[in-house]
């Protein structure tokens, strides 16, 4: 059915990256510290790795801490990434609260909200509940993101859902955004990112270039 206003289906449903706004929430030690959901290295990763991806595509990406003097400087290989970026330090634990990152998501003209946190079940469930409210269509970064239990993770991921939030992970977001081979502006950036957190599919491309005689980016 053409002309369809259901905003999860059809092309418009699909990423760009010049329609999406990237906001990253509360990686730091004190988080890492109770999650439990998933191995905490792996969220280390592909937070990591889903923030080069944004970078690579000119995402503008929004970093936001919670009582970081007590809580710890968002972990260093994220900070990295944007190393000339300062986080927005709250005290509020839902984000949307905040009128800075508000305000900042604002800033960018962009509807398309896509958040990764910690916790799943309370800083990424409180601000993504919040903005559905408003309007934005919000994308979760399910593997980027982690709770305290396996059961506190999935059951605020499917309460974002029924709110009528888009479940989704940190290769999918890329994959979105690049959409066509053919642009080949970020496919260098896309392999090599892939190459350092893509896990076995970067094994097997860094065995390509191997073979192919080429060099991948440290």
């Amino acid at each position: 059915m053409s002309g369809s206003r259901n905003a999860k289906v059809g092309l418009d449903a699909l990423l760009t990256p010049e329609s999406s706004v990237l906001l990253l929430i509360d990686h730091q030690p004190y988080q890492f510290a109770n999650l439990h959901s998933h191995e905490p290295t792996m969220i280390v990763n592909n937070v990591i790795g889903l923030a080069k991806t944004a970078k690579a595509f000119g995402v503008p990406t929004i970093l936001t801490t919670v009582l970081e003097e007590r809580g710890g400087y968002l972990i260093k290989g994220l900070q990295d990434v944007f190393p000339e970026q300062k986080p927005i330090n709250r005290t509020f634990i839902n984000t949307w609260e905040d009128r800075r990152v508000v305000e900042a998501v604002e800033k960018t003209g962009r509807k398309k909200l896509i958040i990764a946190a910690l916790w799943t079940e309370i800083c990424l469930a409180m601000p993504v509940i919040h903005a559905l409210g408003e309007g934005y269509d919000v994308y979760i970064v399910t593997d980027a993101s982690g709770g305290v239990t396996a059961e506190a993770h999935d059951m605020a991921v499917r309460r974002m859902v029924q709110a009528g939030a888009v479940p989704i992970t940190w290769m999918a977001v890329g994959g979105e955004w690049q959409r066509d081979w053919a642009r080949e502006k970020t496919v260098a950036g896309m392999a090599d990112l892939l190459g350092v957190h893509g896990g076995a599919t970067g094994v097997v491309t860094a065995w390509e270039w191997q073979l192919l005689g080429l060099h991948q980016a440290k």
